[in-house]
């Protein structure tokens, strides 16, 4: 392989290293914001998070029923924005992902997650909830945003006791936080 082959190869591995890493910047990014669904959000910033043509979709019977499709950044914001107004949705909220496929081609990177996510709602309950998520990414003017995300759930549930509960963390050689 010539020295010049070698050179654009490597700049193609690096490029697609730090998409995928932007990527992952973004999602994070987005769960972030999504956990903290209220007044102070800055829902500026969470449309910069997607393309201007990007579309948000639940998919399956359940997501696809309860969340739909939404098509356009302005579009994406305003059903975000339903989870913060008039009051927020969720009293605390947690997102979290695992098993990760992502893949960077050029200016365009597909990706695959399992998210969990233990949201405790305005009304005090709290539920489990585990979903797939298919997400496609663009560089967009020297950025990436996400053009597309889907949500399925695998599985939800309600917690009957909630997420925080008075109790004592046990800890080896200690007993519990009530014996000290």
């Amino acid at each position: 392989m010539s020295e010049a082959n070698e050179l654009r190869e490597l700049r193609e591995r690096v490029a697609a290293l730090e998409g995928e890493s932007h990527c992952r910047d973004v999602l994070s990014r987005y769960m972030e914001l999504c956990d903290h669904l209220d007044a102070d959000t800055d829902m500026e910033e969470l449309g910069a998070l997607f393309c201007e043509d990007a579309v948000w979709e639940g998919r399956g019977g359940r997501y696809g029923d309860a969340f739909g499709g939404h098509r356009g950044r302005d579009a994406i914001v305003a059903f975000l924005n339903s989870y913060r107004e008039p009051e927020p949705h969720f009293g605390s909220n947690a997102h979290f992902l695992t098993s990760e496929q992502l893949e960077v081609r050029g200016s365009r990177a597909r990706g695959s997650w399992v998210m969990l996510q233990t949201p405790t709602f305005r009304d005090g309950s709290s539920f489990l909830l585990a979903a797939r998520l298919r997400v496609v990414f663009r560089r967009d003017q020297a950025t990436w945003r996400i053009e597309r995300f889907a949500t399925e759930n695998l599985f939800s549930r309600p917690v009957e006791r909630g997420w925080e509960i008075e109790a004592s963390l046990p800890v080896p050689g200690r007993g519990s936080l009530e014996d000290r």
